[in-house]
Parts: structure tokens; sequence; C-alpha cells
């Protein structure tokens, strides 16, 4: 058996170790707490045991000596047991990491504990705030904010802290603000010395102000400001408007919602929290796969006699694969055909399995697909054999265009698409308080699954609310239902569809 202390870092998922990832991998059990993003629980095992022990000011799910408790019973509970224990920033900077350590020593369960980055330095950093710099500070003084009710009077040597020439930097303590800033100038400091607030540093919702120490309280409760926040004080928080790099990142504040299936949305959710979004995966659809395989693989088995295979999505792809190496084959078997592939996301994925596409379009409407492989495969397509494996619901365009020319074309069902359902009434309780600023829809199954569970008048009531299409035929879709993409790339693929949404906020 063995325990991890797992820091999980400030908010950003990726400021996770290496480290802490795997250990999350081999976890059997996962007990996090309210700062942890939930993003990194996809790092566990899907059969993993999931426990929530988050704790928010005065809200305990569990109090802390029940949290040691579950610890060392979760890690008795079998030869072998791997216990994660997720905690926000790093344990034992104010994590109660020690606490749990000594209690896992008590009960003779071996522990590791895993360093994670505290939001004591990220939460600045992002907000452009290096706590040392050979011109202002050359040291750092991290304090609790929030010091424990059974400590008698404050253990803080004020006099000292104001004297210093470190920059400090006071975590837990927005409540406390008022006397913290109070302490500071009745122990001698400047009340004209720069401080700094940073709200849920390293997240999308990260926000930043800086003023004098003695302004600092009074702006905090003007501009909103609330724990989890940290609070910096001295002359390095002067740097925050010339390298706030995080706060200049065109998304940052702006919730998007990513409708597509959660197979096909990384992409597009990973770009969008790249340019400062809060994504919302809401995948209307869910990838499946079909009630039998028995034309896939039929068609498979005679692949020599076809002339063309044509994927028109990363699923695809995937899919078709898996029954290739189900019937005993390899990328070899596709040696006599040449490959078409509908998108630069889709060549990537046939050039992981060494198969470089002989045509991808420049555009990816059907239509247009259709008309590009004519002139690819020569004007004559009589008797020419296609297959394309994909979805089973899809539009027929493609192969309707392709038989008009003569083209003998197979479709066969390599997966399914049925709505899902997941996070709606979060969607919807957000778009009814105005708080949601973009709808992406990346095809028109996704336009035609949101407005299932999202009453296309509620948008209409909400017309704050960008809709976002990857391109004109989704852009029908949502016409049909009365509606309107203010968002639609030139050119309709997933990285374009990221830019276009970022540069629609961006824009004066």
């Amino acid at each position: 058996m063995l325990v991890y202390l797992l820091g999980a870092g400030p908010g950003d998922p990726g400021l996770l170790t290496l480290k802490a990832r795997d250990a999350l991998a081999r976890a059997d059990v996962v007990v996090y707490d309210a700062l942890a993003n939930p993003g990194l629980l996809d790092h566990a095992r899907p059969d993993a045991e999931r426990i929530y022990v988050g704790k928010i000011a005065d809200k305990h799910a569990l109090p802390q000596h029940e949290i040691n408790a579950l610890l060392v019973r979760k890690a008795r509970e079998g030869a072998g047991r791997v216990v994660a224990r997720l905690k926000g920033g790093d344990p034992y900077i104010f994590g109660r990491g020690g606490e749990e350590a000594e209690a896992l020593v008590a009960a003779g369960v071996p522990f590791e504990e895993v360093p994670g980055v505290t939001s004591a330095i990220a939460a600045p950093a992002y907000a452009g705030i290096p706590l040392t710099h050979r011109d202002f500070a050359s040291s750092v003084t991290i304090i609790t904010g929030h010091e424990s009710p059974d400590k008698p009077g404050s253990v803080h040597n004020w006099e000292a802290l104001a004297k210093s020439a470190s920059t400090l930097v006071f975590v837990m303590g927005m409540k406390n603000l008022p006397d913290i800033a109070a302490n500071l100038i009745r122990a001698g400091m400047a009340p004209d010395t720069p401080g700094a607030l940073v709200y849920r540093g390293t997240t999308p919702r990260q926000r930043s102000l800086v003023a004098t120490l003695a302004n600092l309280p009074r702006e905090a409760v003007a501009q909103g400001f609330s724990n989890p926040s940290v609070i910096v004080v001295g002359k390095v928080a002067r740097l925050h408007e010339s390298l706030d790099w995080f706060g200049k990142k065109p998304l940052l504040g702006r919730r998007v919602v990513v409708t597509r299936a959660r197979e096909q949305a990384s992409g597009l959710a990973a770009r969008l929290a790249e340019l400062g979004a809060e994504v919302i995966q809401f995948p209307t659809i869910e990838i499946r796969e079909p009630e039998t395989y028995a034309p896939l693989d039929a068609a498979i088995a005679g692949l020599a006699a076809y002339d063309w295979l044509i994927f028109t999505s990363v699923n695809g792809v995937r899919h078709f694969w898996r029954r290739l190496a189900a019937a005993g084959k390899d990328s070899r078997a596709l040696g006599g055909l040449r490959v078409a592939a509908i998108g630069p996301a889709t060549a990537g994925e046939l050039a992981a399995r060494g198969i470089m596409a002989d045509f991808v379009p420049p555009k990816y409407q059907a239509e247009d697909v259709a008309a590009g492989l004519k002139a690819v495969a020569g004007k004559d397509m009589a008797g020419m054999r296609f297959l394309l494996p994909r979805a089973r619901e899809a539009r027929e365009v493609l192969p309707d265009e392709l038989r008009k020319a003569g083209a003998v074309v197979d479709v066969v069902p390599a997966y399914v698409t049925v709505p899902a359902a997941g996070r709606k009434d979060e969607v919807l309780g957000l778009l009814a308080a105005g708080k949601l600023d973009c709808v992406s829809f990346g095809s028109s199954s996704t336009v035609e699954n949101f407005l299932t569970l999202v009453p296309g008048e509620l948008l209409k009531a909400h017309p704050e609310t960008v809709l976002a299409a990857i391109g004109p035929v989704t852009g029908r879709t949502l016409e049909r239902h009365g509606l309107k993409a203010a968002v639609m790339p030139q050119d309709f693929t997933i990285p374009a569809l990221a830019d276009a949404i970022a540069a629609h906020f961006d824009t004066p």
C-alpha cells in the first residue's frame, strides 16, 4: 500500500508535474479537494474510486481528522493499494499536508509527497509580478493570512515584516486584508508601498489589481475581490502593468461551450484554453460502436477490390484501424489503395499510422471534396470503387456526387453518434443568467443535438451569447432554427474556428 500526497498546482492543469500525473494514473482511489482542477481527474483510471473532501472557508465536506482517517482506511483496504491525495497548490505550503503525513506515519502507512506549484508563486507570476527582482527584492516571505483561531494573538512579527526588504505574499487573507494592511502600516511600512491582489490565479477567471497598501482594502471591496486571492506587498507589484502576459489573452474571462463529442473535443478545447477561455465541455453527441461491425469487416476483407479509401473524420480512422487490427492486419493492407482525408486533423491521424493521404481537399465541404476527388481520380470515374467508413448518420452529398460521376461507392458504418446530455443544468443556468459568452458548433449534428437539450428560444432571448459555426453548412443548420452564427472562420477547421472566436472577442 502507498499514499501519494500530490500537489495539484494552483488551477492551470498544465502546471501539474509529470510525477503527480503518473501517480494519479496508478491510483486505485483519488481523494481530492475543492482547489484541485476537476480536469486533473481525467488522468486517473476510469475505474478509480473518486472521493471529494473539499474545504472552502467554513464549508467542509469532511473535517481534517476525518480526511486523515479516510486516507489510512483506504490505503489498508487491500494489498498493493494506491491512494492519491490530490491537494490544491503544494501539500506542504499551508495545505495541511504535513498533518496528513504525520497521520499516515502514526498508522504505519507508507507515503510519498509530490510537491506542487503553489499559488503563492504561480498567481503573481501569471499576473506579471516576479516575486524577486534584482532592482526591487532579493527575498520572499510567504505568510498565512488566515491564522488558526486556536493561536493566542498574532504570531506574526509585524515590525519585522514591515522593515524587511522581502516581497510579502499572504495567502487565504482576503477576510483579514484590512487588518493586514493596518498592521503593516502601524509597524512602519509606508502607506504608499505597492500592493496587488490576484484572484483565482492561473485560471481563466483570473483578475488582478494594483494599489497602494493603504488603498488596497478599499479597492478590493470596490472591485469585488474575494477568496481565493493572493495578496502581494512590495515594489515588485509595480511590474504588473508591463509584465502581465496572462491578462492579455484574448479570451480571458470568457466562457465558451464546446459541443463536440468528447473524443473530438480535445483539440478545440485545448486551443480555446490556450487563448484564455474557460472551456465548458458539453458534448451533445457521444461516439459509440455500431450495432454490428459486419459491413466494415467485410469491406476490410475485400480491400483489394477498391480504388479509393476516403476518411471523413478522425473517428472514422480510429474505428477503421481497430477493425483492421481485429482482422490481424495493419497499414500494409492499404498498399494498393489511394487514400483521401477530409481535413488536416484526419490527415494527421492517418500520418500517425504511417499513411500519407493522396488527397486532402483545400475546402472541407462535401461538394468541394467531390469536385476535388473527380479532378484527382480522373474525369472518367466510371466503375471506380470508393470505400467510405464513417458515422452511420451523415450527409449523403459526397457519395451521391461520386455516384453521379459513375463511381461505385460503398458507405459502411464505422461508428454511430447518439445524443449526450452532460452538464445540461450548468449550461442552462449560465445561459439564463447571461454568463455564457459563446457556444461553438463543429457540425450540423452538434447543432441539432444541442437544441434538443437547450431551447432555441432561450438562445434567442440571450443575444449576448455568441454562436460560432465551423462552416456554412453548420451555419445553415442554425438558420433553419431561426438562429445566426456571428462567428464563422474562412477555413472550415477546428484551429481556425478557435482563432475566429478569439478574434471576435478581441475586436474593440
